[in-house]
């Protein structure tokens, strides 16, 4: 036995883990975004907000109702839930998998009651032919990891593990975007709202208007008719306005785990677009890498597939398991746990998948495959996410400059249209340009509205390329009832 324990010692202190070690790939990656001043290189920067690292995104808009909606979407949303559920998953199997580290211990026992018949025992008395035995045992086995098959499965689960918080945090990030598109969205339809409403109001002024000179006899019934017309026409955009804010609180209402009409009371107050920051510091490109989740998810998969590579390596080698059972067996009970009724085993075994060599080799070519793919799909994730940032650096930039021009042109078509009217009452020039100056107004003003709402939703769009700033909070779980 001692000779046993020495080679088994000996053996445990040389094992080492087949199969190759993971090791994070190196891309090459720009040192800065195309377009972006390093922020030291100008003083203008000094005005833009900060990198997003542990600041939630949303409260730059200094929007309270913004701020709760989140916080509601962030602890009842039911996609978040289905993801922490899978993450929870793998957390337990991971456990499952670390037991497999230590020894399985069971235990077991045993009452029989035996009668042979006359058959079987011939010549023996009835009652000698009736026996009983008890016995009770306490088993052991356990698998000498020589070959870090076990450890191998152990380090695989832990990375399908931080994968599994990483597409949380992934997920955390899109429909928290979404719910701030959403707010946004609808706050950019009620001021469109607005503005067909008001110019609705001004164009069936100028219908009275007109109809008051006609029915003096001073405008005819076509001048009448094209008054009525382009009123009307304002007029229709304002049910579809209204659609599409219902529209947009039902989404945040589902989004928040709510039914989709519980919050039409509330949302239905309209309010001002929240302020926008001018500018937003990306960082390097390094360290958009850094906080992305799709990029930390891909890599931990990676990890993954690489140490199951090691876990169908180790079928190439013997796996041993070491046996022990220690109990007790006697044919009275009283007499079970008596010195002469002690029983013992110690048993080493060995399998060895030798002879099935293809199918082994055969599973290790399929996880080296496996390997490959999450390897080039980690390049691709770095990839797209230099590209989606890059993208709303630059739609959020050139947005601002858009809106400058689209504020003037709104300003200026509002003056127009108000000298158009003064003229026109004044008898100085045509209804036509009244109704083109107004037509314009409508326009312009509409379109200043929905470019304030592009801009702020791409601010959403930056900072959820960004991926920074998300706090440690999860949605509520929840058990099934079982029946």
């Amino acid at each position: 036995m001692r000779p046993l324990i020495t080679v088994l010692a000996t053996a445990l202190l040389a094992a080492c883990a087949v199969g190759p070690e993971h090791v994070r790939p190196s891309m090459a990656v720009p040192e800065t975004f195309e377009g972006v001043i390093a922020p030291d290189a100008t003083a203008a920067t000094s005005t833009a907000a900060p990198a997003v690292t542990d600041t939630a995104f949303w409260q730059a808009f200094g929007d309270p109702q913004l701020n709760a909606l989140v916080d509601d979407t962030l602890a009842a949303n039911h996609d978040l839930r289905i993801a922490l559920a899978r993450y929870d998953r793998a957390n337990a199997l991971l456990r499952g998998t670390r037991f497999d580290q230590f020894p399985t211990i069971d235990a077991s026992g045993t009452a029989a009651s035996n009668r042979a018949s006359a058959d079987q025992a011939p010549g023996v008395p009835r009652d000698a032919r009736a026996t009983d035995s008890f016995d009770i045992g306490i088993g052991a086995s356990w698998e000498l990891d020589l070959f870090g098959r076990v450890r191998r499965s152990v380090e695989a689960g832990r990375a399908d593990v931080a994968a599994s918080a990483d597409d949380l945090r992934a997920l955390q990030v899109a429909i928290v975007g979404e719910v701030a598109t959403a707010y946004l969205d609808l706050r950019g339809l009620q001021e469109r709202l607005r503005v067909a409403t008001e110019n609705a109001g001004n164009q069936q002024h100028t219908l009275a208007l007109v109809e008051a000179r006609r029915n003096a006899g001073q405008d005819s019934d076509f001048d009448s008719a094209r008054a009525s017309a382009q009123a009307a026409s304002t007029a229709s955009r304002i049910p579809g306005l209204e659609a599409e804010i219902a529209v947009a609180t039902r989404r945040i209402a589902v989004l928040t785990g709510r039914t989709p009409d519980a919050l039409r009371a509330q949302l239905s107050v309209a309010r001002a677009l929240p302020a926008v920051p001018r500018s937003i510091d990306p960082g390097t490109p390094a360290d958009v890498l850094r906080l992305r989740p799709d990029v930390s998810a891909a890599e931990h998969r990676l990890h993954s597939a690489t140490a199951r590579v090691g876990v169908a390596t180790a079928d190439l080698f013997p796996r041993l398991t070491l046996g022990g059972l220690i109990g007790s067996q006697a044919g009275d009970i009283d007499a079970l746990f008596g010195r002469d009724s002690e029983t013992r085993l110690v048993a080493l075994g060995i399998d060895w998948s030798f002879l099935d060599i293809g199918r082994v080799r055969a599973r290790i070519a399929a996880a080296d495959a496996d390997a490959s793919m999450e390897l080039a799909r980690y390049q691709q994730t770095v990839l797209r996410a230099l590209e989606d940032t890059g993208n709303a650096l630059v739609r959020f930039d050139r947005a601002h400059d858009a809106d400058v021009e689209l504020e003037r042109a709104a300003r200026d078509s509002a003056r127009a249209a108000q000298l158009a009217r003064m003229r026109f009452d004044a008898g100085g020039t045509s209804l036509l340009e009244v109704l083109d100056a107004e037509r314009t107004q409508l326009q312009a003003e509409d379109a200043f509205a929905a470019g304030r709402t592009r801009t702020a939703t791409d601010a959403v769009g930056l900072y959820r390329a960004l991926a920074g700033g998300w706090p440690q909070s999860l949605p509520a779980r929840e058990t099934a009832g079982m029946r």
